[in-house]
């Protein structure tokens, strides 16, 4: 069973930035898909930013230029760098283990996803 904790959330004005992390309990960040999902509230949980199991990135349309998905060189600890940051950036965000692998690209977020972090808000205000 592997467990996912997540750190770094709090409050930013717009246009500032946070670091999210994500420890795991095994280095299985080094074969299998990961990723970061948020959901604010009233709405759906999506897809954010992904690691395929090659190493490639892929993001989400409105992201994409402001935040950074990377691993740590022991694949234990997952980070999103979130710069430029928005108020609709606003929400609880997820990281998210695939016990397998997959290509970087938007329907992976739709595979089954199987270890979840218990979440972190994460606030960006006007």
């Amino acid at each position: 069973q592997v467990q996912l904790a997540e750190s770094g959330g709090g409050s930013v004005q717009a246009g500032g930035s946070l670091k999210l992390s994500c420890v795991a309990s095994t280095s299985a960040f080094a074969t299998d898909c990961v990723a970061w999902f948020r959901q604010a509230p009233g709405k759906e949980r999506e897809g954010v930013a992904l690691f395929g199991s090659r190493g490639e990135t892929f993001y989400e349309d409105s992201v994409k230029g402001r935040f950074a998905i990377s691993k740590d060189s022991a694949k234990t600890t997952l980070y999103l760098q979130m710069n430029d940051m928005k108020p609709e950036d606003t929400a609880t965000y997820y990281c998210a283990e695939h016990r397998g692998s997959c290509a970087a690209i938007a329907p992976a977020f739709r595979l089954r996803w199987d270890y979840w972090g218990r979440g972190n808000q994460v606030t960006v205000s006007s």
